[in-house]
């Protein structure tokens, strides 16, 4: 594990914003408007993360990139004190007045940092509780226990604020959705003007797509059995898969089982250069999440380009989608249902228009957009500050 030296970090004279987050491309796919957001508010912006390819595009913002290298896959407590560590040196030296932590190893990692460096203005944002909240059964349980314990207990101060995508993540931990110092946002919010509805291509076929990370937990598998299920009923219905495994995630499916599922009206794509234009191509847009999640940026962006949305009812997704509104929801792992759902929509080309023109108007109207979630956040920076 391995650092950029605290002596070569000079503090700046400005109120400092430090993000603290596991990985370059997870900031700038998503966090990008917030930096610009606390650039614009006459911040110093730094982003402490592990460095890989997506450091020119994080600076562009006028924040500073400050490599930390962890493992975010690692559990390895040991490794975890000593990123803190290391972080904590990071924080004094670039004289931290907020400490802002995305997603939950961050929020372990650098709220010990943060304790340590005595910053008492700390933003934990949940992305999601990946299997500590899709997880129903005695360890999932005793898992969020402990994750209440040390994110109330030793990790909080009183000037802690709380950010959650979805509002059933926020009880799971023991917080009130109401309560002053829980926030519960859009998501990462979109921007409608590079996410617009386009015209949908003729039925039939029904084309669906699922754009995400190629994760067991996501769901792949449950969208191409259901594929096939429908198929064999005589639907219509193709199924496109755009994403990439993802090597530091225990539950990624490899290229071999992708590359054997891509027959029968299933395609794998690999990784799609332009999201906009593979939702000009389908009609519908699918993530069958099994749980963990935030709000899944792909259904914002799905949602943005008028597309009708099928997903799991689980927290997050079904914080945007309404059942029957904005698109269907089946149970987590049902592929019966899912493939139903499938059917339906493949001989109603009536009802797949409508869900989505109304998951656009969802995104625009419900808090969804990047504006939106970008002020609210810039409300909680201003009260820490005011503090």
């Amino acid at each position: 594990m391995d650092s950029e030296p605290a002596r070569d970090i000079r503090p700046n004279p400005k109120r400092s914003l430090v993000f603290v987050v596991t990985e370059d491309w997870f900031f700038a796919s998503h966090f990008l408007p917030m930096a610009r957001a606390a650039v614009g508010m006459g911040l110093a912006v730094a982003v402490v993360t592990r460095v890989r390819a997506h450091r020119a595009v994080i600076e562009a913002t006028g924040a500073r990139v400050v490599p930390l290298e962890a493992d975010r896959a690692s559990l390895n407590p040991m490794a975890a004190g000593y990123a803190a560590g290391q972080l904590a040196g990071i924080l004094k030296a670039l004289n931290a007045d907020i400490v802002h932590c995305i997603a939950l190893r961050s929020i372990l990692v650098g709220g010990t940092a943060a304790a340590m460096a005595g910053i008492p203005a700390r933003v934990y944002a949940l992305t999601g509780l990946g299997l500590v909240g899709a997880r129903d059964d005695r360890i999932g349980r005793a898992a969020r226990l402990g994750l209440k314990a040390l994110i109330r207990g030793p990790l909080a101060s009183g000037r802690t604020r709380f950010l959650f995508e979805n509002p059933d993540d926020a009880l799971a931990l023991g917080l009130d959705p109401s309560e002053q110092a829980v926030t519960v946002l859009g998501g990462a919010g979109v921007d409608c003007g590079s996410f617009a509805p386009q015209p949908l291509p003729a039925m039939p076929p029904l084309k669906v797509a699922v754009v995400a990370r190629m994760l067991w937990s996501k769901g792949i598998d449950v969208a191409v059995e259901a594929t096939r299920l429908a198929r064999s009923r005589g639907a219509p219905v193709e199924l496109a898969l755009f994403g990439v495994p993802d090597p530091s995630n225990r539950r990624s499916i490899d290229e071999a089982t992708l590359r054997a599922w891509s027959r029968d009206g299933v395609a794998w794509h690999g990784l799609a250069s332009d999201v906009s234009a593979v939702w000009a191509q389908h009609q519908v847009a699918c993530l069958p999440s099994r749980g963990g999640e935030g709000l899944p940026r792909t259904l914002l962006e799905a949602g943005a380009c008028g597309r009708a949305l099928v997903t799991t009812n689980v927290p997050g997704c079904r914080s945007l989608v309404r059942d029957g509104i904005e698109g269907l929801l089946v149970p987590p792992g049902d592929v019966p249902m899912l493939a139903e759902a499938l059917v339906r929509l493949s001989g109603d080309p009536a009802l797949v228009a409508r869900l989505g023109a109304a998951a656009r108007v969802r995104i625009e109207a419900g808090g969804f957009t990047e504006a939106a979630v970008t002020d609210r956040v810039c409300a909680v920076w201003r009260d820490l500050l005011d503090a």
